[in-house]
């Protein structure tokens, strides 16, 4: 998060777009910059689960990166693929993400953008769509947060690929009737209920080089 931070700060307006992958050391989270960790999470329990925390430079919820493929995007200012209008910039991004999903897990059915805002925030990224999210059957396989600066924007995304480990959220979360409800219900995932670390690291590869290869493309 510090590294993409930083990114932004030292972003050059008229230089190339940056795409990056993460990879966990092991189960992590991340939060908006607005959201205070210890409102949602019991946080001995996140301990005793070695669940790491950190905060995003971005807005938005909380999502958990155990199940999901993680990646940021930065877009300079000068880029012609820039707008001023954030659900521009969300659609380009998102769009990308769209494609690569719909082609690799061959999808039936629309993949689409989400078009409206949800009624309720529930401050957790897979719980609800939100606008431009990639939805698929009323599902959420992918959101995101963005910050803008005059240099240019900051996305990071999450692509939701397996079930959430319900106990895992149940024990860790103060608030868990409605969060798990609704992740239960939005959640998108390709993967499963039972999934192994072996096959979600094997999917995460494959989407990670597709994914290279659309923004390539979409950039030219």
């Amino acid at each position: 998060m510090n590294l993409d931070a930083k990114l932004l700060s030292e972003l050059d307006s008229k230089g190339p777009p940056l795409l990056h992958f993460y990879r966990w050391a092991g189960p992590s989270a991340t939060y908006g910059h607005f959201i205070k960790p210890s409102d949602y999470f019991d946080l001995q329990k996140t301990q005793w689960h070695n669940l790491a925390l950190a905060k995003r430079p971005t807005g938005g919820g909380i999502i958990f990166h155990i199940w999901d493929f993680a990646f940021s995007f930065l877009m300079p200012a000068e880029n012609p693929h820039f707008s001023l209008g954030t659900l521009d910039n969300y659609r380009f991004v998102n769009e990308a993400v769209l494609e690569v999903m719909r082609g690799f897990f061959s999808l039936k059915g629309p993949v689409e953008l989400h078009a409206s805002e949800p009624t309720e925030d529930l401050h957790f990224c897979m719980a609800r769509p939100t606008q431009y999210d990639v939805v698929h059957q009323g599902m959420k396989v992918a959101g995101a947060a963005q910050r803008r600066t005059k240099k240019g924007y900051l996305h990071q995304g999450s692509i939701s690929l397996a079930f959430p480990q319900l106990d895992l959220l149940t024990d860790v979360l103060l608030s868990k009737q409605a969060i798990v409800a609704a992740m239960t219900e939005y959640s998108f995932a390709p993967l499963g209920r039972h999934w192994d670390a072996a096959q979600l690291q094997a999917t995460r590869q494959a989407i990670q080089e597709k994914l290279a290869t659309q923004f390539k493309e979409r950039l030219l």
